[in-house]
């Protein structure tokens, strides 16, 4: 008898004691949301991608205010999932044949990790399909990549001299060798023999900054999340994927290589 109450007395501890209750659900909700969080930072390592925040939610961004060359957050889901904007001749970078069989959109950040490893698959393509594909490069700085909104500003300010890809590529090369800052991006325009008073002041006043701006905005209403992310003739795809895996969507929307 007096055991039977011993253990009527320990399920009621269990069951009834609030403060007991509480500590049991602490633990439980700690022990969820590690597991969680283990998923989604193993997900991060091998998805071939940089996310905003991890993935926890896309990064828009308004015109700039009183920090021109920082974009600022925005709620994302206000805006409706849309395909890319058209690509438009007298504003977006294209690089080959303009009358392409096949149209890259790669939404890209200069200073991301996997679009450094992204550049080298881009150059392959270039040199493979000369002929029956065009790419498009637009901006998609994360906000945690400190250099990439300015990159993005020297490239645009390049531009205005009729130097993007070269500037591009300097950027890019800046990235693999860990190397990038604004006092790069001079260097480079000094290099390129850009009228260099007209590309510091460019990029010193975040002149380019709204230009940057408005892709990292189109970009995330067509539902880019991360980066690289690439539209083959529309359809996504998303992380630093092998050459191998562009090759085939790129044969299969019609290119010859």
């Amino acid at each position: 008898m007096e055991h039977s109450e011993q253990n009527k007395d320990q399920s009621n501890f269990w069951q009834g004691n609030p403060k007991t209750m509480f500590a049991m659900g602490l633990i439980s909700g700690v022990a969820v949301m590690a597991t969680l969080a283990l998923i989604l930072v193993l997900n991060f390592l091998f998805s071939g991608k940089s996310v905003g925040a991890l993935g926890l939610g896309n990064q828009v961004a308004q015109q700039p205010t009183a920090q021109p060359s920082q974009p600022a957050a925005q709620d994302p889901t206000a805006l409706p999932s849309q395909p890319p904007r058209e690509v438009d001749e007298t504003r977006d970078h294209i690089y080959g044949n303009k009358n392409a069989k096949v149209t890259l959109i790669e939404y890209s950040d200069f200073e991301c990790p996997f679009c450094s490893r992204h550049f080298d698959t881009m150059q392959q393509i270039k040199k493979d399909f000369p002929n029956d594909v065009r790419v498009v490069f637009r901006h998609f700085p994360l906000s945690f990549h400190a250099e990439a909104q300015k990159a993005g500003e020297a490239s645009e300010c390049a531009a205005a001299q009729g130097k993007f890809w070269e500037m591009y590529e300097k950027i890019f090369a800046a990235n693999k060798a860990g190397s990038m800052n604004v006092a790069a991006w001079k260097q480079a325009a000094k290099d390129l023999g850009l009228d260099t008073a007209k590309f510091d002041k460019c990029l010193d006043s975040g002149e380019m900054a709204s230009r940057v701006t408005e892709d990292l905005n189109e970009g995330s209403q067509a539902g880019v999340g991360g980066t690289p992310a690439t539209f083959v003739n529309g359809e996504l795809l998303e992380g630093a994927l092998p050459y191998e895996t562009f090759k085939q969507a790129i044969q299969a929307a019609g290119a010859q290589g």
